[in-house]
């Protein structure tokens, strides 16, 4: 059964390279690409990609805007960020409406495949130096709230992540299985996302 995935990409060259690597590769199809998020909400609806892999920078729509108004929509579908921008307030902005991984366009072919096929299997992929602008970030919350978001597992996980070990190599350490360790990064993600609900809670127990 393939992997069915839509793209997202103002940048025609590279839309159409992410076409051809993924219907050139077996397991994979590509059911459409678009240019803006305004196409891409026009028509993803009604296909129900599995994966959707979103650039953030688009003409009209942003890739994050895009992504919220999605979401609702395709609560199946599973989005994976791939762009130029690094920055920390892209990084978290595209993590709090529902992105489930956050690629770098460097990223190697072979790379980008796994991601999806990651992402798809329920993990969050992610470059090791966006992994570690979320870790940095991390790190400089109050000791109280990060007792309270992670657990001490999801937190040794965190670091090893950040410091550009794969699944299976953090599942080695650990003697966990891979899906294990997908799920407990899953989670991290999905906690580190809603920082409004961090300072919500130190609001109501420690202030």
């Amino acid at each position: 059964m393939n992997i069915r995935i839509c793209i997202v990409e103002d940048e025609k060259e590279i839309r159409e390279y992410f076409v051809a690597l993924i219907n050139g590769c077996p397991g994979f199809e590509c059911l459409g690409s678009y240019e803006t998020g305004e196409l891409a909400l026009a028509e993803i609806p009604s296909i129900q990609p599995d994966v959707v892999l979103m650039d953030i920078h688009l003409p009209g729509k942003s890739g994050i805007e895009t992504i919220a108004l999605l979401k609702p929509l395709c609560e199946k579908t599973q989005f994976l960020i791939c762009t130029s921008f690094e920055d920390s307030d892209s990084v978290f902005n595209a993590l709090s409406v529902g992105a489930m991984g956050y690629l770098t366009k460097t990223v190697q072919s072979s790379k980008l495949l796994d991601a999806i096929q990651d992402v798809y299997n329920g993990g969050s992929p992610m470059s090791s130096h966006i992994a570690r602008k979320v870790v940095q970030t991390f790190s400089k919350t109050n000791t109280k709230q990060a007792a309270a978001i992670l657990s001490e597992r999801e937190t040794e996980i965190l670091h090893l992540l950040s410091a550009g070990l794969r699944y299976k190599e953090i599942a080695d350490k650990l003697f966990l299985s891979t899906e294990t360790v997908r799920t407990h990064i899953r989670n991290i993600y999905s906690k580190l996302q809603v920082n409004t609900r961090t300072e919500a809670l130190n609001k109501a127990f420690y202030n």
